[in-house]
């Protein structure tokens, strides 16, 4: 059934090539259903940014060797991603990355026990970076993804062979694209607009460019095909409506477990879609972790304040949610605005 099988470390590099292509060639349509968490039309774009970051950071010098761990690339591009990360669908990305590189480290092959593990990872750790996590979203794709995978794996008692994780990922996209036909009937702003969910969606995307990089076949050209919202005479749906007040804020920041838990408090406090997760594997000499931040807040100042009460923030962007972003405008880092 497969002939042309990759499951390495050059596959993950293809993968994350492949996802970038594809969601370049697809963030405009993206874009357009985009209503959810806020109608601001970027979802398409910051997928793709982020997409960009983590597959640009394992670009290689002529003189670098290749690398040969699955885990040690996929964790250089998710904290490239995560330094990078745009919007609450390109920071979840980041961290559904991130954490599925944890359980494939020291491999060299990627196998139907260690895709299940990851992916299953991968969802938790996303689902636990939002304080408050909505099903109907991305979020519900990628657990979707992991549960189809490890239903298939556990089927195969043990088998490491390029068949079973051929199953394996093609149980991956099909679970992945039931869950997003299924993301319109759970969100009554999906169903209102008939459309599905933009994120998931995007993630859809990505998890058919890994299946295509591993098992060597094209991506399924009719995969999208039906999603309500996403033929091209549809319109940008979100213009019609009201604009969304605030912005987003987001930065890196190093701090304490437990200054980490006062901030996450104080950030629900005050504001919505709040992400926080960790960037790196381990504190620093004082015990601090550092982590990515973000939320939507009506205003920036009392956020940024907050933020410093507790550490030194570095990268802060803040964008205005009511207004499209400009991908090749430089942030500010010292709290100016992201244009």
């Amino acid at each position: 059934m497969h002939t042309k099988v990759a499951a390495n470390a050059l596959a993950m590099k293809r993968w994350l090539g492949k996802a970038e292509t594809a969601l370049g060639n697809h963030s405009d349509r993206l874009n357009a259903i985009n209503i959810f968490p806020v109608a601001d039309g970027d979802t398409g774009t910051n997928l793709y940014l982020t997409v960009r970051a983590a597959a640009r950071s394992l670009v290689l010098d002529a003189d670098q060797p290749a690398p040969v761990d699955v885990g040690e690339v996929l964790s250089k591009a998710g904290q490239a991603a995560m330094e990078e990360a745009r919007g609450n669908s390109g920071t979840l990305f980041s961290v559904f990355l991130c954490a599925a590189a944890e359980p494939l480290a020291g491999h060299t092959r990627l196998t139907s026990t260690l895709l299940s593990a990851a992916l299953n990872r991968a969802q938790i750790r996303a689902w636990s970076a939002l304080s408050d996590p909505v099903p109907g979203t991305m979020l519900s794709v990628m657990e979707a993804a992991a549960r189809a995978a490890g239903a298939v794996d556990a089927g195969q008692d043990g088998d490491d062979s390029n068949h079973a994780l051929g199953l394996a990922l093609d149980a991956a996209v099909e679970g992945a694209l039931a869950a997003v036909i299924h993301t319109e009937e759970q969100l009554d702003a999906l169903q209102s607009a008939r459309v599905v969910d933009a994120g998931g969606v995007g993630m859809l995307l990505i998890l058919d460019c890994l299946r295509s990089a591993v098992m060597g076949q094209e991506l399924q050209g009719e995969l999208l095909d039906g999603l309500h919202g996403y033929d091209v005479s549809d319109p940008h749906i979100h213009t019609s409506m009201p604009d969304d007040d605030g912005v987003e804020v987001m930065c890196t920041i190093s701090l304490s477990p437990l200054n980490a838990a006062t901030l996450r408090q104080r950030l629900d406090e005050i504001g919505e879609s709040v992400i926080m997760s960790q960037v790196g594997n381990g504190p620093d000499a004082e015990g601090n972790y550092r982590w990515r931040v973000h939320v939507h807040v009506p205003d920036a100042a009392p956020a940024a304040a907050i933020i410093r009460s507790l550490g030194e923030p570095s990268q802060i962007t803040i964008s205005e949610l009511a207004l499209p972003r400009d991908p090749d405008a430089d942030a500010v880092n010292t709290g100016g605005h992201e244009r």
